[in-house]
Formats: structure tokens, C-alpha cells, sequence
């Protein structure tokens, strides 16, 4: 028997009868269809039938028509059949038509290979189906008889396991897709938050959102008063789902302090202090860029807390770089710089610039990053273009240097003053 059980065929010698087990009843002269043949004595089937006892497996042996001629007391018991019953019976009567087709083929393989492995059921008394699996091997007796001896293994408790495993990864499945149709759904609410493009005054805005996940802790702001144009661009540490929580909890933050008129230096001692009092954790943290733009005095109320430096740029000159005056915002409560703001004088033609990180962040294939610098000197170059070709030009160009998919959340506005 394969892989576990070694057949040899002593000499006879005279059998006790309790290994007798009634085996001179398991030779058929003839193979028929009906269950009952004319028995004759295999002897090495009766001096084998102690030591096939003791295995820990159920055991049968059939003869070369598929009649059983044996069977050890666990595989009597496995099938709750009993012995009388079942010697002498073909094994093929034992399962319903179709599962005996499949069975068939099986042992037509065995008949042609001389031993098989397969997982199978054992039609049991009761009705029941017990899942084992079977090895079988061909073997020839010193007479030259052919037999197969098969073994079944009670594998209940393997496919209990499987069953529930199944279950399982099916629950997963389900939740799996719960989660990305209310990622989905947050992805088209964070969506509705980011900047567009609009004209106020003459002034024109472009803008550019895309977050590296399904949503993002990145957010662009352009916000049109009477006399102001109000921009911010925001990033919060990390990525994905906590990132994204506290992306729009800033924003709806943000956005109340408009509608109140607070000035730019105050409002970020705000939303520092908000951050830390109502979501306060080490894990997030965010920079920010705020620009206030007045149409009637042509100044420009700049606050930068921790993020890369905004340029205001003329066409086809080097940008200027607005820097950062204050730390990164939510991890300490002095973070706001005493001289937090700059009023930036403007002229017609400029064109103000703020990005994320996920910009300057970007490395070509010997890993070398773009760096401010370097998307400084892509804004020079597109900066006589239309204001809506500069905005493409800028992401055509950082993503060619750029290897691979972005590793970061990239925002972009751009204004321009008339």
C-alpha cells in the first residue's frame, strides 16, 4: 500500500480463528454483476489480517472485479456496516449512480497506474457521508490473483476546518467589499472638498488633487469673499482612512474660521490648538500654506506652518520662495511663530504656487529627488504658458522624471493676478 503500508505474502500456516475472520468466504471464481459469487480461500489475505487490524486507518481489500474480500474492524466501524453485510459486496453498490460513475473512473486509474490518491466520501449506514481520503495500490498474489488494497482516512475534522475556512475568507469577501464601497463613497465626499478651478476679480485659479490612496490626507481650499481670495493647501501626515479623518476635519475647521473673517496668524494658532485638544496624537500631525489675497491694495497675507515653500513667479523668471515662519501644526502648542504672517506685495502677471509634498517628494530611477529646486525650475520653464497648460505642463513634467507611482498625496493651486 502506498506510502504506508508494506505487503508481503508469507508461507501459509495455520490461522487462529480469530484472525480467521471469516475470510474463506473472499474469493469469487467468477466476476458478475450480482452480489453473490462462489467464495473460495485466500490464504495471505488470512495471515495478513492481524497485522491489517492494527492499523490506524481503515482497510479494505477488493479483488480484481471490485468485490470486497476484506475489511478491518475501523473501516467496518467508519461505514456502520456490518461484516456479513459487507464482504462479498462490489463497492460500486454501495454509492448512488452518479458517485459511482466517478468512482469507476478512479479505479480504472489505479487498474492503469497500479495505485492512487484521492479524497472521497464513505457511505455511511445511517446516511451520512463520511470525507476520507483513499489511497489504493494494486498488488498480485503468488497465484497471480489481482487486488487492490485501499485505505481510507477519516478526514472529518481537516474538512471541518476548510468548511469554516471557506466561511471565513467568504465573511472577509463580503466585508472586503463593504469597506471598499465606503471607501468609494468617502473617496466622492473628499472629492467634492477639493479646490477647482474658478475666476474671481481677474484673478484666475487652477488647481490639481490626487490622492496615492483611494483617499488622501491632502486638501487645496479656495474660498472667494467680497474683497479677499482665501487659499490653503494642507497635508496631513500619513495616508489612507485616519489620514483622510483628519484631513476633513481640518477642512470643516478651516472653513468655519473663513465664514468668522479671522485673520491668517490667528487662525493657525486655532487650528494648532484644535488639533491637539480634540484629535492630539503623535501618529498625525499637519503643515500648511494660507495665502489671503486683497483685490483692492494688490498685497498678498502669506502664513506657511512646516510645509515646502510657495513661489511667486513672472513669466520666465526664477521664482521667489515664500518660506516657512512657524513649525509643523498639531504636535506642540507653540508651533505658531510670533511673526507667523508676511504681507507679499503682487504685481500683475504673478503667479503664486503652492503644492504638497508629494511634488518636491518625487525620485527618478537612481533615486535622485526633484527636490524644490527642481520643480522650481519646471515652474520657470511653464511659467509663460496659459495658466491651464502651466498646470498640466507641471504635472507632465514631474511625473516623466518621476519612477514609478507616486509615493505620496499631491495637491497643486496656482493663481494668477491679472
Amino acid at each position: 500500500m502506498e506510502g504506508s503500508l508494506l505487503l508481503s505474502f508469507p508461507p501459509p500456516v495455520s490461522t487462529s480463528p480469530i484472525c480467521a475472520l471469516n475470510l474463506q468466504r473472499t474469493k469469487f471464481l467468477h466476476c458478475t454483476e450480482s452480489e453473490n459469487s462462489v467464495p473460495e480461500t485466500f490464504p495471505w489475505v488470512t495471515e495478513m489480517a492481524g497485522v491489517l487490524e492494527t492499523i490506524n486507518q481503515g482497510v479494505i481489500i477488493n479483488d480484481d472485479c471490485s468485490h470486497i474480500v476484506f475489511a478491518n474492524r475501523l473501516f467496518l466501524k467508519m461505514i456502520g456496516i456490518p461484516e456479513d453485510e459487507l464482504i462479498g459486496r462490489k463497492i460500486l453498490d454501495l454509492y448512488p449512480p452518479e458517485d459511482a460513475a466517478i468512482l469507476r473512473s478512479r479505479i480504472q486509474q489505479r487498474q492503469t497506474e497500479g495505485h492512487i490518491q484521492y479524497e472521497f466520501y464513505l457511505p455511511q449506514a445511517n446516511g451520512n457521508r463520511l470525507p476520507v481520503l483513499v489511497t489504493a495500490r494494486q498488488i498480485e498474489d503468488p497465484d497471480g490473483n489481482v487486488f487492490a488494497v485501499i485505505t481510507a482516512t477519516d478526514i472529518t475534522e481537516q474538512k471541518r476546518a476548510e468548511n469554516s475556512l471557506r466561511e471565513a475568507n467568504v465573511q472577509l469577501e463580503k466585508r472586503h467589499q463593504e469597506i471598499e464601497e465606503d471607501l468609494l463613497l468617502a473617496a466622492r465626499v473628499q472629492q467634492s472638498l477639493a479646490p477647482t478651478g474658478l475666476t474671481w476679480g481677474g484673478v484666475n485659479v487652477a488647481t490639481y488633487y490626487q490622492p496615492v490612496r483611494t483617499i488622501g490626507g491632502d486638501f487645496g481650499l479656495v474660498a472667494p469673499r467680497n474683497d479677499s481670495l482665501s487659499l490653503f493647501v494642507c497635508d496631513v501626515s500619513g495616508h489612507g482612512i485616519g489620514s483622510a479623518l483628519v484631513a476633513n476635519r481640518i477642512y470643516t475647521e478651516t472653513m468655519s474660521q473663513i465664514e468668522r473673517g479671522v485673520a491668517l496668524g490667528p487662525m493657525m494658532h486655532h487650528l494648532n490648538r484644535f488639533v491637539l485638544r480634540n484629535i492630539g496624537s503623535s501618529v498625525f500631525y499637519f503643515t500648511m500654506v494660507a495665502a489671503r489675497l486683497d483685490r483692492d491694495n494688490r498685497t498678498l497675507e502669506f502664513a506657511n506652518a512646516g510645509h515646502p515653500p510657495a513661489m511667486i513667479v513672472q513669466p520666465g523668471q526664477a521664482p521667489r520662495l515664500l518660506e516657512s515662519a512657524s513649525a509643523v501644526l498639531g504636535l506642540i502648542e507653540d508651533a505658531v511663530g510670533k511673526e507667523a504672517t508676511v504681507i507679499v506685495p503682487v504685481a500683475s502677471g504673478d503667479r503664486l504656487v503652492i503644492y504638497t509634498d508629494g511634488f518636491t517628494e518625487s525620485f527618478n530611477q537612481q533615486r535622485d529627488m526633484l527636490g524644490v529646486e527642481g520643480l522650481s525650475e519646471i515652474v520657470r520653464e511653464t511659467s509663460k504658458l496659459p495658466l491651464q497648460e502651466m498646470k498640466d505642463q507641471i504635472l507632465q513634467r514631474v511625473t516623466a522624471y518621476r519612477h514609478g507611482p507616486p509615493d505620496d498625496d499631491m495637491s497643486l493651486v496656482i493663481i494668477e493676478i491679472p
